[in-house]
């Protein structure tokens, strides 16, 4: 009695979804050109991160390296972009990694990915309440928080002090979601403030490289004894000067957080249903705007790092500081202005992701029932967005904004690294087709059942993917993926591997045949040969060197953002087997 049960629950929990076609006609209008699919994704990739992410890793983790942390953060977005392009083509359906994970790897996996994305919303709720606190406040010339800190600050806990501000946002937050549910004009107002904000960024740009010194990439100990900063021999948490102050170390806890600049693209997938040509207009606007973004991201560092050395960034100083310090006080008010309105919009393009979401979630049974209405009432929506912004400010109070860039960082990248195993696993699939009565039925023309030789992993029987191929590729997929979280574990100590231990050094040996094994087994297999508009190119190697840069930059991030993951994941693991795990509508 007890194996039926456990065995009823493994089943359950890899069991996938099945996706149904649109009987209603409830499918919304196809009105998004690809034009418009790149104004979303810039407009909601290139914010808060251009805003203030300088000041908070420039100063004390990168220096002017932050050029390099941004290549390796951009490769990674860019192999995670390849992926979601190929899926918004082979799964023509609003969803996100939540989706796609569920109709590939399983009901547990896919509640993980959806319950992480959650809490990034959350996450990039509080970051972009802090970044428009900062910079409405830039703008009055900082009395606010002046003000506050004076009056308020001696009298009660500094924590407490940040609640103005917050409130004030959280009352904007609740006027804008209003306006998105009365307003179809809103989204044209997006594109043209996305529009401003390249115009904006291209003048910061051509501005640093104008009014620039590339001495500031060149700075030594006696830069910082002129600046009064250092009188001793050592330079402490300033660097040691030039162009990695902080080393290789710096580098890699550097990346992670520059991760966070580049998350924004996958908004796209949530408009898949609105496209007028989703097969041709989704991968382009997934890579056209990640290309812009990348461009955007280096000119704006390689400007803020050449106009001022990185020892004066202060921790919370944003990108129009650095017009006050080439004395261009008009620019700075310019752009933080330009910025307050680019931010203010740009929530509007997170809102509907996160209401699809949760919707889904809920209507699959995997949480409570009461969320599913979360778009048909009148009055619910606005319920929903007050409980969502109340918990993200209590998450406010109790951490800093770099906690949060990591905490995104880390639910986006491992978002990602399931989406690249999904289209790994995918490709290698056989055929299916579907009943009405939602039944998997394999093709007649597919081949016999075979048997699993030493022979057959080298040298498949057949030209077309078959059940056994299929199941080889999604066993040796998962083996790879914890061999290389392994390796990257491995990897992470960096200096027993550079003293020569040969524990350590055999270890990676034996990691990097295994895996180079498995990897010659999943490229013997025969592939889908489905029609697709857009596939990743170079099976298995795009999606497992994917993996492999997202792995390596999630064990970069701080103590503290695995303890906050893991509260979080303990909290979902309670809801899901006290409840999801009972009601979900997945047989």
């Amino acid at each position: 009695m007890l194996c039926q049960v456990l065995r009823r629950i493994g089943q359950k929990l890899v069991h996938r979804r099945i996706l149904e076609e649109d009987v209603n006609g409830l499918a919304p209008a196809r009105r998004l050109s690809t034009l418009d699919l790149v104004a979303l994704g810039v407009g909601c990739t290139v914010g808060v991160g251009v805003y203030v992410l300088a000041g908070e890793v420039v100063r004390d983790q990168t220096g002017p390296s932050i050029l390099i942390c941004m290549l390796v953060a951009s490769l990674s977005s860019m192999l995670a972009g390849l992926c979601y392009a190929e899926f918004g083509v082979r799964v023509p359906h609003a969803g996100s990694a939540y989706l796609y994970t569920y109709i590939t790897v399983g009901e547990l996996w896919a509640f993980i990915t959806g319950w992480n994305l959650i809490v990034f919303f959350a996450a990039h709720t509080v970051t972009v309440a802090q970044a428009w606190t900062l910079a409405f406040d830039n703008l009055l010339g900082n009395h606010i928080s002046q003000t506050r800190h004076e009056s308020i600050s001696p009298n009660v806990p500094q924590v407490l002090g940040e609640i103005l501000g917050f409130i004030v946002v959280g009352l904007v937050l609740l006027l804008m979601e209003l306006l998105t549910l009365r307003n179809r004009w809103i989204f044209l107002l997006s594109k043209v403030v996305t529009l401003v904000k390249l115009l904006v960024l291209s003048f910061v740009i051509i501005s640093g490289f104008m009014k620039g010194d590339l001495h500031n990439w060149k700075l030594t100990e006696e830069d910082y004894k002129k600046a009064g900063l250092n009188d001793t021999l050592s330079l402490g948490p300033l660097g040691s000067g030039g162009f990695v102050p902080f080393g290789f170390q710096g580098i890699l806890c550097g990346s992670p957080t520059c991760f966070y600049a580049f998350i924004g693209f996958s908004i796209i997938i949530s408009r898949v249903e609105e496209a007028q040509n989703p097969e041709r207009s989704i991968p382009m606007g997934i890579v056209i705007s990640l290309l812009i973004c990348i461009l955007v991201y280096f000119g704006v560092s390689a400007s803020l790092t050449l106009m001022v050395p990185y020892y004066q960034l202060r921790p919370g100083s944003t990108l129009p500081e650095a017009f006050l310090h080439i004395g261009w006080a008009p620019a700075y008010y310019a752009v933080t202005f330009a910025f307050l309105c680019s931010l203010s919009v740009s929530l509007f393009g997170f809102m509907l992701p996160i209401r699809n979401l949760i919707y889904m979630m809920a209507q699959d049974g995997l949480l409570f029932p009461v969320l599913a209405s979360i778009q048909t009432g009148t009055y619910t929506p606005n319920v929903a967005t007050v409980i969502f912004g109340i918990i993200a400010a209590i998450m406010a109070f109790f951490f800093e904004l770099t906690d949060f860039l990591d905490l995104m960082s880390v639910g986006a990248l491992l978002a990602y690294s399931l989406v690249a195993l999904c289209v790994l696993i995918l490709r290698y699939q056989p055929e299916m087709r579907y009943e009405r009565n939602g039944v998997q039925v394999q093709d007649e023309n597919e081949p016999a059942a075979e048997k699993l030789t030493l022979r057959g992993l080298f040298f498949p029987g057949s030209p077309t993917p078959t059940p056994l191929s299929g199941q080889v590729v999604s066993v040796c997929s998962s083996l790879l993926a914890l061999l290389l979280t392994l390796l990257c574990l491995v990897l992470a100590s960096w200096p027993g591997l550079l003293s020569g231990d040969p524990w350590w050094i055999t270890v990676v040996v034996l990691l990097l045949v295994f895996i180079t094994g498995i990897t010659g087994v999943i490229w013997r297999q025969p592939q889908s040969s489905s029609p697709l508009h857009f596939k990743v190119p170079g099976l298995p190697l795009l999606p497992l060197l994917s993996i492999f840069l997202n792995v390596c930059l999630m064990m970069q991030v701080t103590a503290v953002t695995w303890a906050l993951l893991g509260i979080w994941m303990l909290i979902g693991f309670a809801i899901y087997f006290s409840y999801g795990i009972q009601h979900s509508l997945v047989p």
